[in-house]
């Protein structure tokens, strides 16, 4: 148990006391003599008890104890003893008398004071549990842990924003409250049948939501909840299970929302379960060339593929979204196996031939080759080119080598993915051996937020292509949502056949509450201010709200072109960390978790930048 939950005082904002403001004199008087009872008992206990000036010095008043002759032979008077027996009891009187008095002072103080001195105390506690090794009770090395800045924001200005930003947290509490209603402690929500829900990708990790729910609960100042869920994980987030989990899902859910936990709160427990957590994912990298394995037994270290990807290959978007969080993990642990695992997965990309540029989705952990020569932005691949360029970000822009990969493989994707459909609408194929298919992607539609934050960072002439490119892609994703009967965005859309950002095949109809057109919004605001992006927010807000909200919770459809929906009966738990988060921000101002200060994983997980000049410490302000 981290020494923050000794106390009965949080750092918590807004926590309200139930502590009185102050002592009446009757209480003064009632505690006083309590308190003179058990020094009187305590001075009559030295008739009886051996040693007992030990105790009373050594309990009450941390002081050297009061010397006795412990030598072992016969017993021997001398003319000295009764000295000593009068010295004995005129410094226990002295004691008694000390006792009294700092009693007294403690009654006059004001609850304030008393709970600073608690709070110093604690400070001290913590301090001396750091062995002499710089490392604490749960074998972490000591860190300064300081907030960095926008952690929480402001009310804006406008009036209209203000109120719709207001109405995104009130959707979050639905969201929260009716999973704490009937899902508490299960991964998901079944919001219509009102019981929990479990996808096989934790395997029997549970609290999927409560994890991926702590920092958008933060952000948007909801202590109570928060503070709730901050005691579930304290005592009931296991990780020791004999049970196979998806690496990159574990990662981006439960790593990245315990380290965006500790780092806004401070909690030290979220930093502990972080690196436990991290240390049982270490045996995925035990592989011929350290490309990780998709799925994991916490218990027996033995790891796997998933059975259907190009036979037995890991996947880009798997084993390319873990640098952010295993980098936070080797600073928070101290342990560079983190750091050095990641590295090695971008040595191995770098030896390999890419061909015309891109990097298709599966690479043969055994034998360190490419599969199937599939490439997508979208599904199996996205994140991978998200987090190239967040790393360089994340980095306070000293990793050079992300940088250089992510921009390079943006120069392949434009060349070779992007096209424009016969009525202008910009979009992102897929490349299939050498072969397009003209489809796009929800998922892909993350793109222009990317391409919006790192257009800043491409070389002077390009920087205002980007951001044209980043607009267009937005735009092509706002048509594929109101072009439905639901004004929500498909699983895919396609540009064939006559048909422009329309699904075709029913399998590609659904809607589970993605975030990633909303992400997009929430950047093109962020960078261009143009009001656009918030109203087009508004509109999904407005779909959700209408054909998504049940009694229980929030659930995604089938089928966003019927007229009626009909739901599946699933609270995702990314739609309370990146979908509510995202409309969150974009209803907020830029200083509320400002992007020089803080970089979003791939699940809105927002972690700090680590600045250059402070190599010991993430950004921060005291």
């Amino acid at each position: 148990m981290p020494v923050a939950t000794l106390l009965p005082f949080t750092a918590t904002p807004n926590r309200k006391s139930a502590s009185p403001t102050s002592f009446r004199l009757t209480e003064k008087f009632i505690l006083l003599l309590v308190f003179s009872a058990f020094i009187t008992l305590c001075f009559g206990a030295i008739f009886f008890l051996p040693d007992s000036s030990k105790l009373l010095s050594g309990v009450f008043f941390h002081s050297p104890p009061v010397e006795t002759n412990t030598r072992t032979g016969p017993d021997i008077t001398d003319s000295g003893s009764a000295g000593n027996d009068e010295r004995l009891l005129a410094k226990i009187r002295k004691d008694h008398e000390k006792a009294l008095l700092e009693a007294k002072d403690t009654l006059q103080k004001h609850p304030d004071e008393i709970k600073q001195d608690i709070m110093k105390d604690k400070v001290k506690v913590s301090k001396d549990s750091i062995s002499q090794d710089g490392k604490d009770e749960n074998n972490l090395p000591a860190f300064q842990y300081h907030r960095p800045p926008g952690a929480t924001g402001h009310e804006p200005s406008d009036p209209e924003t203000r109120d719709r930003r207001a109405k995104i947290k009130e959707m979050m509490k639905h969201a929260w409250d009716s999973y704490r209603s009937y899902a508490w402690g299960s991964n998901e929500l079944r919001p219509v049948s009102k019981q929990g829900h479990s996808s096989n990708l934790f395997g029997s990790i549970k609290g999927a939501t409560i994890v991926d729910a702590l920092d958008t609960l933060y952000i948007m100042e909801m202590f109570d909840e928060f503070n709730a869920a901050t005691d579930w994980v304290e005592k009931n987030l296991d990780f020791n299970v004999n049970a196979e989990v998806s690496v990159f899902e574990v990662n981006i859910r439960f790593v990245g929302g315990l380290l965006s936990a500790y780092y806004l709160s401070g909690k030290e427990v979220f930093r502990r379960k972080a690196v436990e957590l991290g240390e049982k994912l270490l045996p995925a990298f035990k592989t011929p060339t350290g490309i990780p394995w998709a799925l994991l037994n916490l218990k027996s270290g033995i790891g796997r593929n998933w059975p259907w990807a190009s036979g037995g290959s890991s996947i880009l978007a798997e084993y390319g979204t873990l640098h952010l969080e295993f980098m936070h993990l080797n600073k928070l642990s101290g342990n560079p196996e983190f750091a050095q695992k990641v590295m090695n997965i971008r040595k191995v990309l770098n030896h390999l031939d890419k061909p015309q540029g891109l990097y298709p989705n599966y690479l043969n952990p055994n034998s360190g080759q490419w599969g199937q020569h599939h490439v997508s932005v979208g599904g199996l691949g996205d994140s991978f080119y998200e987090y190239l360029l967040k790393a360089w970000l994340m980095s306070d822009k000293t990793d050079e080598e992300g940088k250089k990969m992510y921009y390079d493989a943006l120069q392949a994707i434009e060349t070779n993915l992007i096209r424009k459909s016969s009525s202008g609408l910009t979009y992102i194929a897929e490349w299939k051996g050498g072969l397009l298919e003209h489809k796009m992607g929800h998922l892909t539609c993350f793109a222009g937020g990317m391409i919006a934050l790192g257009a800043d960072g491409a070389p002077s002439e390009k920087t205002g292509h980007q951001m044209e490119l980043a607009a267009e892609i937005a735009r092509t994703c706002h048509e594929s949502y109101s072009r439905t009967a639901l004004k929500l965005g498909p699983e895919a859309f396609r540009f064939d056949g006559g048909v422009e950002a329309i699904a075709t095949r029913q399998n590609e109809k659904y809607f589970i509450l993605r975030p990633e057109v909303i992400e997009t919004y929430m950047y093109m605001w962020r960078f261009t201010h143009d009001p656009k992006y918030r109203e087009w927010g508004w509109e999904a807000v407005q779909a959700l709200e209408q054909h998504c909200k049940v009694e229980g919770g929030y659930s995604g459809i089938r089928d966003v072109y019927a007229s009626t929906p009909n739901h599946d009966d699933v609270q995702q738990s990314f739609y309370l960390a990146e979908t509510l988060k995202y409309l969150y921000l974009l209803f907020s101002d830029d200083d509320h978790l400002p992007f020089d200060h803080w970089v979003f994983n791939t699940e809105a997980h927002p972690l700090p930048v680590i600045q250059k000049d402070q190599t010991d410490r993430p950004n921060e302000v005291e």
